[in-house]
């Protein structure tokens, strides 16, 4: 059976940026998706169709067909204070770096990366960590079959995350990965 949408793809997979492995899949844990259900990432899929069973393929994604460009409008100075409770009880997450969850005034869940912090504001980039980055993926396939009625419905999990009880406990997080639906 080939790669088409609509069924259920297992693969392995590196991902390289920069020159080091940035990403992978670990062994025996294959990233598992239904492809052309907004998973993965467009070109990534593109990129995989057609193939079979223990074929591989490797492919670059330029920053515009992979996370995009990085926008400068994502790059905010926040008012340190907003902060406070962070450094006080977890000052280990409040360095240059790290990786803070927030919410907008809306309630949208993001993610901030510190990149400076002075004495009143916190300089913080909200561009995907991926974002501006050339993307080299080596991908093998290992499995393709048709879905279930349930995963397409987006019910079902996509099986990568799948915890030890069998019940889906959230997308392992690979970087060609969209999250359970």
């Amino acid at each position: 059976m080939k790669v088409e949408n609509q069924k259920k793809v297992a693969v392995d997979y590196t991902l390289v940026v920069d020159g080091k492995i940035a990403d992978q899949s670990k062994p025996g844990q294959p990233l598992v998706f239904i492809c052309g259900t907004g998973m993965l990432l467009p070109k990534f899929e593109e990129a995989i169709m057609g193939k079979e069973p223990q074929q591989e393929v490797s492919f670059t994604l330029e920053a515009k067909d992979g996370y995009g460009e990085v926008n400068p409008q994502m790059i905010i100075d926040l008012p340190r204070n907003i902060f406070a409770e962070l450094e006080k009880n977890d000052s280990s997450m409040f360095v240059v770096g790290a990786s803070i969850p927030m919410a907008t005034a809306d309630g949208q869940h993001v993610v901030g990366r510190i990149l400076s912090i002075e004495s009143e504001n916190v300089k913080m980039d909200f561009n995907h960590p991926m974002a501006g980055k050339t993307l080299n993926f080596t991908v093998k396939v290992i499995s393709v079959e048709d879905a279930t009625e349930e995963e397409l419905s987006g019910r079902g999990c996509c099986g990568s995350c799948t915890g030890q009880d069998g019940d889906c406990g959230g997308c392992n997080g690979g970087s060609a990965c969209g999250g359970c639906h």
